[in-house]
């Protein structure tokens, strides 16, 4: 009975060191899982970060080297006008047909010297003098400084309206009379430079 005893006090630590040993592994095994995840993470966020590096480079490139052949557009503010006003009355095309869109060239580079505003009407409706004197009525009532007609109907209009207005500068393109506070431009070769010449000399008389 004794020795039986005994050999079962002597087999008992020989159990209790397998719990022990499974622990550790346990704690091995896990601390090795928390080292792979920070491993992992650091490299998804490694990856991450070259991604957004490779994104940011592509887009400065991409606005580096693109180009635009679109003119740039002007910035109105750099430009400071006088009080002063250039008006223009066309037809029912407007600034469309050859002949006025060359005078509005012309009243554009004068504009760019003058520094006065520039702008258009254009008479819609019948094409008569009689129709046209209403939109010209309109466009003195604006305080137009200089006025400046292209078109048969337009010019009479103009023309006899003229004589009235004395401290009204008007330019008439491809008729008319000059004298006083009228000047007259001929179509033709050198319009854009005849009404820009014209419209500078009518813009100082006033200034």
């Amino acid at each position: 009975m004794t020795k039986q005893v005994r050999q079962v006090s002597q087999a008992r630590p020989a159990q209790d060191k397998q719990p022990a040993t499974g622990a550790r592994l346990a704690v091995v095994g896990r601390a090795a899982v928390t080292w792979l995840r920070s491993v992992r993470g650091r490299t998804i966020a490694l990856a991450a970060g070259a991604v957004a590096v490779v994104g940011a480079l592509l887009v400065t490139g991409f606005l580096l080297f693109s180009h635009d052949d679109r003119p740039p557009i002007p910035d109105t503010r750099a430009r400071h006008y006088t009080e002063t006003d250039a008006c223009l009355l066309t037809d029912k095309d407007g600034i469309v047909g050859h002949t006025a869109a060359a005078v509005w060239q012309g009243m554009q580079d004068a504009s760019l010297k003058t520094h006065a505003r520039v702008s258009y009407t254009q008479v819609t409706g019948e094409q008569s003098v009689g129709n046209a004197r209403p939109f010209l009525n309109g466009m003195l009532q604006r305080s137009c400084d200089v006025v400046l007609a292209v078109g048969l109907p337009e010019v009479t209009a103009a023309a006899d309206t003229a004589p009235h207005y004395g401290k009204v500068g008007f330019v008439l393109v491809g008729g008319g009379h000059d004298g006083g506070n009228v000047s007259t431009v001929g179509v033709g070769d050198g319009l854009r430079a005849g009404v820009a010449a014209a419209v500078e000399r009518a813009v100082n008389d006033r200034s």
